[in-house]
């Protein structure tokens, strides 16, 4: 890649270049958002010697595009609401001739797009109760006050404008003393022989006292749009589109930053203009929490690479022509896991862990059959945090595996990939996290499936309470016990699940007092639910014992449940 530092063109010249088509936009742009306002104030900037920041420019051309790599050309008009925002737009995608293209804009399109509007595009205003997303509107022209003395801006107010610059619908009655700032582009302005009679004759009304002014705007409105280079650009060469796409999410500086999975969706819009619409109708219920990013990510891992997690014309194709295909998958899933007793909303943060599943169930119409597979590879993945690093390739990884194992996911699969395969050391770490961390949560759900209401809220709790470790010991227990059990006293053998108000109301209660407040048929309850070891004393003075005895049936219940 080389990149060439300190090109610089005038506004003319840059218009032109979008003009003639040298100049398009790659297909991740985002739209085009900036609002009437940001109009006029960046010219407003302009003919206050501002700066108006450096574009980042992509040469393209045979070596580094291919047929199927498109671009949007600028908008060459656009509605904006009563509340003079601009409407969304959906750009029309097309392919480049390099002979006449050789540029595409990576960072400076809401300028670019502006400044073109302005003189060469057209601008309209919806009004008020007119229905949206009907292009057009009433015509609208950008306008600069001549006469000083009629100057509509706050000196005192900050960021205000300094030129009375606006937008204006009443076209057919504008005030003798306002200049349509396209009328530059008039022959007669651009001539030099001409351009001083063309200016006495645009400030033909303006009072004598704003003469000079006037006369010094028009000027300087024209120095800045043909002589002054003030479009600086730097131009990165050589570059792929993964690269470029790469580049625009670290250089973007438009306003609020890009994630690379929100320019992603652009180009999805881009290929199915609809498809942000479908995603909302799939987005419900039990997928409420998720995000189109889930969608994007799951149709990387069923058309596509979900290394280079770039959308491509192929795969969005693939995801519109299959949409149908795509939901029901989704809805299987669900299924799949409402069967296991598991809430496919509990993912909607962690959704990750969900594609190779969705990949085995669209791509295998038995999958029903191992169900054992499933759960195996679900339960390990979360307690064994496979995804916690190099989400990507591991994706990846499974989908390789997956298609070795002629689309199932199996127990001897997993056994076979060391990160998922169930080793004593694994067990263990699940059985030494502690309260709070997403390990412990997540094993004390699974291992609670059984009896868990989905309509209470559970809280981790402490058996053995945790501040009893911190008064007095037992005068049976040594020192060094004591000392070994404080250690342990938060860690998942001394944990359980309780609903939120019973947890409030045990506090920290002795464990032995909390199990003797309960009768026969509560306490049995109890038992199975918080999996007490029979024959063993609920005493703290007994707490190794219990501690012990617990963690084998722990350790033996995360096996089961690990397949």
């Amino acid at each position: 890649m080389s990149i060439l530092i300190d090109n610089s063109i005038s506004i003319y010249e840059a218009l032109q270049n979008i003009k003639t088509g040298k100049y398009v936009m790659p297909a991740f742009q985002r739209q085009y958002v900036w609002s009437m306002e940001q109009i006029e104030k960046l010219w407003d900037s302009i003919l206050l010697d501002y700066p108006i920041a450096t574009f980042l420019y992509w040469h393209v051309d045979d070596d580094n595009v291919t047929w199927d790599t498109y671009f949007c050309n600028f908008l060459s008009n656009v509605t904006f609401d009563s509340r003079k925002q601009a409407d969304s737009t959906n750009y029309e995608l097309t392919s480049i001739n390099v002979k006449v293209t050789d540029t595409a804009i990576l960072d400076g399109q809401q300028r670019l797009t502006s400044l073109y509007l302005s003189l060469l595009g057209d601008a309209y205003i919806r009004q008020k109760h007119a229905r949206k997303k009907i292009s057009g509107g009433l015509v609208t022209k950008l306008l600069i006050e001549l006469n000083k003395n009629k100057l509509d801006v706050d000196e005192e107010e900050y960021n205000s404008k300094k030129y009375d610059i606006k937008f204006s619908e009443k076209v057919g009655r504008l005030s003798p003393t306002q200049f349509d700032i396209k009328s530059i582009l008039n022959n007669k302005f651009q001539n030099e022989s001409t351009r001083e009679k063309a200016i006495e004759d645009a400030i033909a009304n303006v009072p004598s006292d704003s003469k000079q002014y006037a006369r010094d705007v028009l000027n300087k409105l024209y120095q800045k749009i043909f002589v002054e280079k003030l479009i600086r650009y730097t131009e990165i060469t050589d570059m792929k589109q993964d690269d470029a796409l790469e580049m625009f999410v670290r250089f973007n500086s438009g306003g609020k930053a890009l994630r690379k999975s929100e320019i992603t969706m652009s180009i999805l819009e881009a290929y199915w203009p609809s498809a942000k619409t479908e995603f909302g109708k799939l987005l419900v219920d039990s997928y409420a929490g998720f995000g189109s990013d889930f969608i994007i990510r799951s149709a990387l891992m069923l058309y596509g690479d979900v290394v280079k997690s770039n959308i491509s014309k192929k795969i969005a194709d693939e995801l519109k022509n299959n949409w149908n295909t795509f939901k029901k998958a989704l809805q299987d899933l669900d299924s799949v896991l409402r069967g296991m007793k598991i809430e496919v909303s509990r993912f909607s943060s962690s959704w990750n862990v969900l594609l190779p599943i969705i990949y085995f169930i669209y791509y295998n119409p038995d999958y029903a059959k191992n169900m054992e597979g499933i759960r195996s590879y679900l339960l390990r993945a979360i307690l064994f945090t496979y995804f916690q690093s190099g989400t990507t390739g591991k994706l990846q990884q499974m989908k390789s595996n997956i298609n070795s194992y002629d689309y199932e996911i199996t127990v001897d699969m997993l056994n076979q990939m060391n990160e998922l395969r169930v080793t004593d050391g694994k067990i263990e770490d699940i059985l030494n996290s502690e309260k709070g961390s997403r390990v412990a949560g997540e094993a004390l759900y699974y291992l609670s499936l059984d009896w868990i209401n989905k309509n209470f809220i559970y809280e981790q709790d402490h058996l053995h309470p945790y501040d009893r470790f911190d008064g007095s010991k037992p005068v049976s227990v040594s020192m060094e016990d004591w000392r070994r059990w404080r250690s342990s006293r938060n860690r998942l053998p001394n944990l359980q699940l309780l609903e939120g108000r019973s947890n409030g109301s045990k506090n920290d209660m002795r464990l032995v007092d909390y199990y003797n407040d309960m009768n026969d048929e509560q306490k049995a309850e109890f038992c199975k639910q918080a999996i007490i070891p029979d024959d063993t004393s609920l005493e703290l003075e007994n707490f190794e014992e219990f501690y012990e005895k617990r963690k084998t049936i722990l350790a033996d219940k995360l096996r089961t449940l690990l397949g």
